[in-house]
């Protein structure tokens, strides 16, 4: 992506976003029809979709419990955030240790104007306006140095990103990752997952219909080894790179999904 690229800051209701339709699926209220038309034609093909949602966003939560509790983490940024729902990332960190810093990157409009509103009272967390590629631009914002010192451990997020951009030398998954991790201080982390499927056909029309609908603004689905090369040289963390709903459930009656059409895999790296 080229360096310092502006962004749109206008909303296009008639255009899908993957951030409003995930806000869709998890059920909240920031999306437009066009939204709900592209999740109702998505799941007739791939219909666990709802509940790979729902599994994901618990994913995440279990997984910012764990490294606030278990691995004394207090600064985090979480990438292509999307839109604020129930218990986002510096509401479980933060009840944790309410001194933790939170930092959220978004290309969206829309999360920009909701998640500013959300946070206004709040000087530890912040949202910022950019494109998850733009490495340079995220880490040498004024509002990223105000609250990452990263000399200190970080908790970086991609969660259920990386199907968003395409393969690139310079701006595909492994670069991004790469250039993110040069920043980091040893005993900082990195969380990882996307959608991936070990069937072509799946692969094919899901990756075409999502770049139909949100007119060039997604990368594809890919498949489990694919989000394994992303973690190379980190320490993956146990039970390693799992569907994640099964990533440290919180009982042995997690929900599960349905179907296993598509799937959210990935899990958590530490740098050594």
């Amino acid at each position: 992506m080229q360096p310092g690229k502006q962004l749109s800051t206008s909303i296009d209701s008639a255009v899908p976003t993957a951030a409003r339709m995930y806000d869709h699926y998890l059920g909240g209220k920031d999306n437009y029809a066009a939204d709900r038309a592209a999740c109702e034609e998505l799941d007739k093909v791939v219909p666990s979709t709802r509940a790979l949602a729902l599994n994901n966003r618990r994913f995440l939560q279990r997984a910012v419990r764990t490294l606030s509790q278990e691995y004394g983490i207090r600064q985090f940024l979480d990438h292509g955030s999307g839109l604020p729902t129930q218990d986002n990332v510096h509401q479980v960190a933060q009840r944790i240790d309410p001194s933790t810093h939170v930092v959220y990157v978004d290309n969206d409009p829309m999360v920009l104007v909701h998640g500013r509103a959300l946070l206004e009272q709040d000087e530890r967390t912040t949202v910022i306006h950019a494109d998850m590629r733009d490495t340079d631009a995220i880490l040498a914002h004024p509002e990223t140095q105000r609250l990452i010192d990263f000399s200190q451990p970080v908790a970086v997020l991609f969660n259920s990103v990386f199907h968003c951009i395409p393969d690139s030398d310079s701006d595909g998954p492994r670069a991004v990752v790469r250039r993110v991790t040069e920043h980091l201080a040893p005993g900082s982390f990195v969380l990882m997952c996307q959608l991936v499927s070990e069937d072509p056909a799946v692969r094919e029309f899901v990756t075409d219909f999502m770049d139909q609908a949100t007119q060039g603004h997604w990368g594809r689905v890919r498949q489990e080894k694919d989000v394994a090369a992303l973690f190379d040289g980190l320490d993956i963390l146990d039970p390693g790179l799992v569907e994640v709903s099964t990533w440290r459930p919180d009982s042995e009656v997690a929900p599960r999904q349905l179907t296993q059409e598509w799937i959210e895999f990935g899990g958590i790296g530490r740098l050594r």
